[in-house]
């Protein structure tokens, strides 16, 4: 595989955590420097490390994996952003619109935005050159970089959309679970 190839390849399997990223941005947009490498740094670990679990457990378990990963982004994305979306609506007026940011969290999303990756890994190791270090440190750098951007984006207009960012972000999530769910059920 070339290096554009792959590098399309990357800046594909970003998206979905650089949506999720620029949610957190909207809906948590208190996050100092730190948190916001920590969210590149997370979201661009997990991308690299399922491709390169998913190329380690070559075509043995491959159809296993994708005939469960689109149900568990699905549950996972749902959950948070569910969770967002009743935190939003059922807030008191004295009590923070937004809710807090934890660690969990990013780890839940994390695994949520990266599953498609494990997939991704397998059929790494049906290519004969393809060279899995630079492959797994060219999406990770990528995810990560991408997600820094997408959660000083999401902080930039979620300050114009104020309240309502919660409300967007959860639904986004719920949105790309969904997208993730029916782009495996009806349309690969």
């Amino acid at each position: 595989m070339g290096i554009i190839a792959l590098c399309m390849l990357a800046f594909g399997l970003s998206m979905d955590a650089c949506a999720v990223a620029m949610t957190n941005g909207m809906c948590y947009r208190n996050l100092k420097a730190g948190q916001i490498l920590s969210i590149g740094v997370c979201f661009g670990v997990m991308q690299g490390l399922m491709p390169l679990i998913g190329y380690y457990l070559g075509t043995f378990f491959s159809d296993v994996i994708s005939a469960f990963d689109h149900y568990i982004a699905l549950i996972l994305l749902g959950f948070i952003g569910g969770k967002m979306l009743w935190e939003a609506l059922h807030h008191d007026e004295e009590d923070k619109p937004e809710g807090s940011f934890t660690w969990k969290l990013l780890l839940l999303q994390g695994v949520a935005t990266s599953i498609d990756a494990l997939a991704v890994g397998v059929s790494f190791a049906a290519l004969p050159d393809i060279h899995i270090v630079s492959a797994v440190l060219l999406i990770c750098c990528i995810t990560l970089a991408l997600s820094c951007c997408g959660v000083l984006l999401g902080k930039r207009f979620g300050s114009l959309l104020n309240n309502k960012a919660q409300i967007l972000g959860g639904i986004i999530l719920i949105g790309i679970g969904i997208k993730i769910f029916a782009e495996h059920m009806w349309f690969s």
